[in-house]
């Protein structure tokens, strides 16, 4: 096994050398305030037999999960996704991965929806065909917690006398992202987990050990430093490889970066609906002030790259939810909601079929937002620049099977909190099924000058759904999310259903209707029918006189 850990401090004038101490085959970090990522490679051999069965079956296997908790990104480490469990899947050949699905459940909880990858996942479309990497499926589905993870680690992985990797896996009970990365290439798979802070909140204090010669670790206690071109990082600070290095050494390198926080800018977005939502709620991205293309890195007061640059959201729909393409291809209707196109949509996008037809996971929605960069849209109460932002995006709900409302009550709207404990049979007490759905990721995609040097980047972070609909040449500008008052990127979404309660009175007043309507109907026609009869009677009548 090969470890990686890297430290990235929040406050580089508070660190001293001294809290670092290295030994023989370990290392002590004390009172470090710092953003950690532990990057882990397994070979087969050192995998579950039910795991590398699995893998055996993909040719590629790239697997997301993000925390529903706000993320406070630093240097590298800014790349954002919806909330919720991704996988994005290639197979080795077609129709034999068969274990991926029961594999999904074992590891990550039996509520997932995930049949088989021909059943339950959605293929993307690749936009660029520069882009390579993409992988052909798609399943996503809403995971606020991996404590099933968790649990599978230390039934499979840990042995029961082993403390530390019983304690480890705990700790992504706090982690703000996971990864996993498996290539038929490599034939290796790669966990990676991500802390923006200790937690509790308090600085790290840690000491890892190299308990075999074979084990590679290296240790780096790193800081942000001022890159020299736009699109690259810089870190500085020190590195220790375990069993090589009697102290740390001091480094300082940079490298070209896919992600980056928007530069010199404090702007933010909320993500809520109107309401009351309906059938056809409103999504409205809310800018604290309108958002302006990216600076270069380099140079804070250079003009903005709009003529290279715009704005976007990418929009992870659950099946429940849905976006009409035809309604989003008028370009009048698009200006009017702060809107420039409809990029990419895939998956469920039947707009008459209800939730109990549809069997994939959902859709996923790659939308272009207008700004007020764009001359024809900077009119208005949109030239007053320290003013809001909304671009509204349009949804739909698809119709829910019947259910019994009463029996499945949680008692209201509630909070998202509230909602964790088992939104999938929760209904409420107003006839509404409470459904979640991620606040999407809102980033500025601009050219770069050449995308071949991006391959040598060692914290690149790709597979996230929406790079693969851009060629290799772009850079990501992320805007910062704002979370709800509860501290969550997770909406809740209350959809009507009908109560089985009710459903015998309605059958009952649906033919009372039928019947009392055709005896009206009836009525209404002999009525007319006798009154012409009389008529002719009463002409007949005169002509005898």
């Amino acid at each position: 096994m090969r470890s990686r850990i890297t430290y990235l401090q929040h406050d580089v004038s508070q660190f001293n050398p001294s809290q670092i101490r290295v030994r023989k085959d370990s290392i002590e970090l004390s009172k470090l305030d710092a953003a950690k990522e532990h990057r882990m490679t397994f070979a087969f051999s050192e995998l579950p037999r039910e795991l590398w069965l699995a893998l055996k079956q993909c040719h590629e296997l790239h697997v997301r999960w993000v925390s529903m908790t706000p993320v406070q990104g630093v240097g590298p480490y800014v790349s954002r996704m919806s909330p919720g469990l991704h996988v994005f899947f290639s197979p080795l050949s077609e129709g034999t991965a068969d274990r991926l699905c029961p594999l999904i459940k074992k590891v990550f909880g039996d509520g997932m929806d995930c049949v088989s990858p021909q059943e339950s996942f959605i293929s993307p479309p690749i936009l660029s065909e520069r882009f390579s990497a993409s992988s052909s499926l798609q399943y996503y589905h809403v995971t606020p917690s991996l404590k099933d993870l968790v649990a599978y680690l230390k039934e499979k992985i840990c042995p029961r006398s082993d403390e530390k990797c019983i304690r480890d896996a705990a700790s992504l009970l706090d982690a703000k992202y996971l990864d996993m990365d498996y290539d038929a290439i490599s034939h290796s798979l790669t966990v990676t987990a991500f802390w923006d802070r200790a937690c509790p909140n308090s600085p790290w204090t840690e000491t890892h050990l190299r308990r075999e010669s074979s084990e590679t670790i290296e240790i780096g206690v790193l800081n942000a430093e001022k890159a020299s071109e736009p699109e690259e990082q810089s870190l500085g600070g020190f590195l220790a490889v375990l069993g090589q290095d009697d102290e740390p050494k001091p480094t300082l390198f940079s490298f070209p970066s896919r992600h980056h926080a928007l530069p010199s800018s404090p702007i933010k977005y909320r993500a809520h609906f109107s309401q009351p939502t309906g059938l056809h709620p409103t999504l409205h991205l809310t800018f604290s002030s309108p958002p302006v293309p990216p600076s270069p890195i380099t140079s804070p007061d250079a003009e903005p790259m709009s003529h290279s640059c715009a704005l976007h959201a990418y929009l992870t729909l659950p099946s429940q939810i849905f976006l009409d393409r035809y309604q989003l291809s008028d370009p009048l209707f698009l200006s009017s909601r702060n809107l420039r196109s409809l990029r990419s949509l895939s998956g469920e996008t039947d707009l008459e079929a209800p939730d109990w037809v549809v069997s994939r996971w959902g859709s996923a929605a790659l939308i272009e937002l207008a700004s007020p960069a764009d001359s024809r849209l900077d009119h208005g109460e949109n030239k007053h620049r320290q003013n809001e932002w909304t671009a509204s995006i349009p949804l739909h709900l698809r119709y829910l099977s019947p259910r019994n409302v009463s029996a499945a009550s949680n008692g209201g709207r509630g909070s998202v909190g509230e909602w964790l404990a088992g939104w999938k049979n929760g209904a409420n007490a107003n006839n509404t099924v409470t459904t979640p759905f991620p606040w999407p990721p809102v980033f500025w995609a601009c050219a770069a000058d050449s995308g071949d040097k991006f391959a040598v980047n060692p914290f690149d972070r790709t597979n996230l759904g929406y790079d693969g609909l851009f060629g290799r040449q772009t850079v990501f500008y992320h805007i910062e999310p704002e979370a709800l008052d509860g501290g969550s990127f997770m909406g809740l979404v209350n959809i009507p259903v009908m109560d089985t309660e009710w459903a015998r009175w309605v059958e009952l007043g649906t033919v009372w209707a039928i019947a009392l309507g055709t005896v009206w109907v009836c009525w209404v026609i002999g009525k007319v029918v006798f009154q012409n009869r009389n008529r002719k009677q009463m002409k007949g009548d005169k002509k005898h006189r």
